[in-house]
């Protein structure tokens, strides 16, 4: 099958996830108001709460709905095939990482801003709270150590593989460099790397 049609098909999947199912997660499911002003706009301290453009905003929640999808779908790939990887990425990010990051960012914003474990001290008891904060330590350590798993058996498997692994950080190192010291266009650096 050819790659050109394949990345069609899964950006088709995409667009159709956003226009349907993420309009009825945030329409019906979470009640997202556009107008409603956002701690990045209601605290804006130039640190952690600033107004941002779009394209990087996109950049954040899309790296961040992706999550487990970038690390182990080529290790899936190498393993398994393309098939289990390109499903792993496709569906996972739409069902599984978009109702989460779109419910935990609904729950944050409507919170000032504050985090999922933070939120739930006014959501929970205290005993809930802690056990809450005891599993998501614990699924964590699981998803790290499985990803620790998963790359291990790559670089094993493929030794070639450890250098490009390498060179992304200096990269994006790079990058915000060129991007926030020297006034470079987010779009064009991100096209170069």
């Amino acid at each position: 099958m050819s790659a050109v049609l394949i990345a069609v098909v899964a950006f088709g999947a995409f667009a159709l996830a956003y226009k349907f199912y993420g309009g009825f997660l945030a329409g019906k499911l979470f009640g997202v108001d556009p107008s409603r002003r956002t701690p990045a706009h209601e605290v804006n301290d130039g640190v952690d709460f600033v107004p941002t453009r779009r394209s990087v905003l996109f950049g954040h929640h899309f790296t961040s709905i992706a999550g487990v999808g970038p690390i182990a779908g080529p290790a899936i790939a190498v393993i398994w095939g393309w098939v289990p990887a390109l499903l792993w990425v496709v569906l996972g990010a739409i069902f599984i990482g978009g109702v989460h990051d779109l419910g935990a960012l609904v729950a944050s914003s409507r919170h000032g801003g504050r985090s999922v474990g933070d939120v739930a001290r006014d959501v929970i008891s205290p005993a809930a709270r802690t056990l809450f904060l005891l599993v998501i330590s614990f699924m964590i350590l699981v998803v790290l150590a499985v990803f620790g798993l998963v790359i291990g058996i790559l670089f094993t498997m493929y030794p070639i593989s450890v250098l490009p692994i390498w060179l992304e950080v200096p990269l994006a190192i790079w990058m915000g460099y060129m991007i926030h010291e020297r006034g470079g266009r987010l779009e064009v650096w991100s096209l170069i790397a």
